[in-house]
């Protein structure tokens, strides 16, 4: 990508910018500030914001992932899930995109978004850049590339979905305690199991891929090119949707067949490597496309989705070759689309072409209209009438529209609150009515949209107006990235780290939900639900444990000691340990009930919510004066009526959640994280500085490669350092884990890289190993007094001039694109 010469000068300019931005203290486009605290809820923006709209929008996509989440994953409310993917048939078919507000991924809408997203960035790769976007969209694109290579173990396979999609339905949480009510079943197309169009689809999306990641990953755009032509082959081989339609049918059957499919991936295999054995195959799969009705040609009255391909396919080959079939077909779409060619329009101007998802066929064809608008093959008189109507397509979506209200959420005015959506909704009791309101706000999200009177409801149940789909915002994110090219915008630097809802404002997640049972002249009797309705994320609980406290001052007083309380169990729900009592301070106790091993989890009103009842009592014989619990901590506010209680607090795997403990906590030791270490052979001065946390510290070991090379004392807050000095080339994995005297502890890891590297390339003064933009940057950060870091000035005088400014930066920025080779 960005090959010619015209796009290299487009990318210096911008370059440019961001250099010039930092001389005069002007914004970068595109930069993440530091947080801030912005008031909640967030401020609507400016409908006509198209950058924030395309940032938004992009960031469902990490909504929507499952599997092993990276580290630094920004939506802080969705955690790990279906780790388990794909071991029915002994494989790791983990990641991949959740479908829509269920929790099967479907191999069609998948690879159809995917394919979708990377043409937006083919065509309109600027916008995503000026908006700070790219780098997102790409990494949108590859979490689902990714999952496609773990589909294909060989050339004769492909597992097109995991989950059961009548299953999924039936269950109504989140996705990341699903494994706890369901198994999820792997399909695979085969040569004797026919699944032509999702095998074409993904590799569609893999060569797109390839295509835009060729200049920045060529090893990675190799790998998908590898992974699209065997693919390609096996859908070619078979030939056949039956086995795909015999699985899927009930949800994404392939209605227009596989021809689509097969002539789009050719086309694209074509523009790939120039081979014209592609693009004979392509003509030939366009004669096999359906035809509209009785008529002569191509069906035309509908639009590009995740099952039909041939509305880009045809755009492409009009592009490629020039022929009026191709050209006419093109238009005879676009024209059917516009305001008197055929289609429904509502009062208020969406061009409206079915109940399900009408905003998202809208914004999928507005995407294409800006293609075809942008390509010399367009007639000219229809340029700027394909052109105004993606526009008013997208702008209805945004807010220009009856109700003046958007339908991206969490974006611009009045925009839906109850998207059909099981994890954002955050219900533990598998009810969708529950709780009302929706726990998540699923930032950029396209709903489904207005029926054709411009009428809508923002009812959860409502899984027409109200579905969102991986499917319904890729056409959206395309088109906005045209949208943001022509007319800009502003990313909003705070989000979404400032955009969550805080958390005192947040419903309890893990809590003790009491009452008292009966209690008498000598007793006590509670009974505690122990509650996970965690969201943020939702997440197992199988450590939790909570604490009743009580005081026996009174007990003393009449003769008795600690030692006559009698603890006692009359039913728990589930197997629970009950261990007590334990002395806090003076005359206070608790009892500790430990559920650990007993998993708790938001799946179900029972699921959610394990009891115990709990009797703590002196010898019935005792006198009526020697029980009193108006001294009882966790006593206070108890009645007959269940009710969460502050006093009775519960942790998880040792660590408080919730409520408040009498006297100190005993948590567990806490170690940060410090990064990796790099450095060539011979350097010196190289540590690793861990600082850990206790209230009672012990001892601390560390390990390199498995092997202890370091043990000592520890004291909270200090330091513990290690030298890492005199390795040889290679990579060495250091362990510090400490320990506390409760018998608790705590680990982190260390990567320590060593290289052979003698010398630093010119204009690599951050010394990655890489000259890009970062390093021009960071060359004006230092020529304007800044103090950037890491900065290595031996590599930044590039053009040896014995004094480093701004011509510096410059030549960096030129040699980054391509324009010219700094001197060695």
């Amino acid at each position: 990508m960005l090959k010619t010469k015209s796009k290299k000068i487009i990318s210096i300019l911008i370059i440019t910018t961001f250099i010039f931005s930092i001389l005069s203290g002007l914004p970068i486009p595109g930069q993440i500030s530091s947080l801030n605290t912005s008031p909640w809820p967030p401020t609507e923006e400016s409908q006509n914001n198209y950058a924030a709209a395309l940032q938004k929008s992009i960031y469902f996509y990490l909504q929507q992932r499952t599997g092993d989440l990276p580290d630094d994953n920004p939506v802080i409310w969705r955690g790990d899930s279906c780790l388990d993917d794909g071991a029915d048939v002994g494989l790791d078919l983990t990641g991949g995109y959740l479908d829509a507000g269920d929790h099967v991924k479907f191999g069609l809408p998948m690879a159809s978004t995917v394919a979708t997203l990377a043409l937006g960035v083919l065509e309109y790769e600027s916008g995503f850049q000026s908006a700070g976007q790219l780098d997102e969209v790409i990494d949108a694109i590859k979490w689902g590339t990714d999952y496609f290579i773990k589909c294909s173990p060989n050339a004769n396979e492909f597992y097109f979905q995991v989950g059961d999609g009548n299953a999924d339905h039936a269950w109504w949480g989140p996705v990341e305690v699903l494994e706890n009510v369901m198994t999820r079943p792997s399909y695979k197309a085969t040569t004797s199991q026919g699944g032509s169009a999702v095998v074409g689809a993904s590799a569609a999306a893999l060569v797109l891929t390839s295509i835009i990641l060729e200049d920045s990953d060529p090893s990675y755009a190799s790998q998908c090119l590898t992974y699209a032509l065997r693919l390609y082959n096996l859908a070619r081989q078979t030939l056949s949707d039956s086995y795909y339609d015999s699985i899927a049918g009930s949800f994404y059957k392939s209605w227009s067949g596989f021809y689509d499919e097969i002539a789009c991936t050719a086309a694209l295999l074509y523009m790939k490597t120039g081979d014209n054995s592609y693009l004979t195959q392509a003509e030939e799969a366009a004669q096999n496309w359906n035809l509209q009705g009785q008529e002569s040609y191509w069906e035309y009255q509908w639009g590009h989705s995740w099952d039909d391909m041939h509305y880009i396919a045809q755009l492409l080959l009009a592009r490629i070759t020039g022929k009026q079939e191709y050209i006419d077909s093109v238009e005879r779409n676009l024209d059917w689309w516009m305001p008197g060619g055929g289609i429904t329009y509502s009062p208020g101007g969406l061009a409206w072409l079915d109940s399900w998802g009408a905003l998202r066929y809208a914004a999928n064809t507005a995407f294409l209209a800006f293609m075809w608008a942008d390509s010399p093959q367009c007639t000219p008189s229809k340029v700027s009438t394909y052109q105004n109507f993606a526009e008013s397509q997208i702008n209805y979506a945004l807010g220009d529209n009856p109700r003046g209200s958007s339908y991206i959420i969490g974006f611009g005015h009045n925009t839906p609150q109850n998207p059909h959506h099981r994890t954002a909704h955050g219900s533990w009791a598998n009810s969708i009515s529950t709780p009302t309101e929706t726990r998540h706000i699923l930032y950029g999200a396209l709903v489904g949209g207005p029926d054709a009177s411009d009428n809508y409801q923002d009812d959860r149940n409502d899984y027409v107006m109200n579905e969102v789909a991986c499917d319904y915002n890729s056409g959206l994110v395309a088109a906005l990235g045209k949208m943001t090219e022509m007319f800009g915008g502003s990313p909003h630097s705070d989000f979404p780290n400032t955009w969550f809802k805080p958390e005192d404002e947040r419903m309890p997640e893990m809590y003790a939900d009491a009452r008292l049972n009966s209690e008498g002249n000598q007793y006590t009797e509670i009974s505690i639900d122990l509650v996970n309705h965690a969201a943020w994320p939702a997440r197992n609980g199988d450590k939790m444990s909570y604490r009743y406290y009580f005081d026996i001052t009174e007990c003393i007083a009449a003769g008795y000691s600690v030692n006559d309380i009698v603890i006692e169990s009359g039913y728990s729900e589930v197997p629970t340990s009950i261990t007590g009592p334990h002395h806090v301070e003076g005359n206070v106790y608790y009892i500790l009930v430990d559920y650990t091993g007993s998993n708790i989890f938001p799946g179900g009103q029972s699921e959610s919510a394990r009891e115990t009842q709990v009797r703590i009592r002196l010898p019935y014989d005792a006198p009526t004066s020697a029980w009193d619990t108006s001294n009882d901590w966790s006593h206070q506010g108890l009645s007959n009526t269940r009710a969460p209680s502050e006093y009775i607090p519960v942790f998880d795997d040792g660590v408080l959640v919730y409520g408040q403990p009498v006297g100190p906590v005993i948590t567990p030791p806490s170690i940060n994280s410090p990064v990796n270490v790099n450095y060539q052979e011979g350097e010196t001065g190289n540590t690793i500085t861990w600082v850990a946390t206790d209230d009672n510290p012990t001892t601390y070991i560390i390990t390199r490669n498995g092997q202890q090379v370091a043990s000592n004392s520890w004291s909270s807050g200090s330091a513990i350092i290690i030298n890492v000095d005199g390795l040889l080339d290679g990579t060495y994995t250091y362990i510090c884990t400490v320990s506390d005297g409760d018998g608790q502890s705590d680990s982190d890891t260390v990567i320590v890289t060593v290289s052979t590297i003698s010398t630093w390339q010119n204009g690599d003064v951050n010394h990655d190993g890489e000259v890009d933009i970062v390093d021009a940057l960071l060359i004006s950060q230092y020529y304007v007094g800044l103090d950037p870091q890491p900065f290595y000035p031996e590599e930044a005088d590039v053009d040896d001039s014995g004094e480093i400014n701004i011509i510096d930066a410059l030549l960096v920025a030129q040699a980054y694109v391509g324009l010219i080779e700094l001197p060695s």
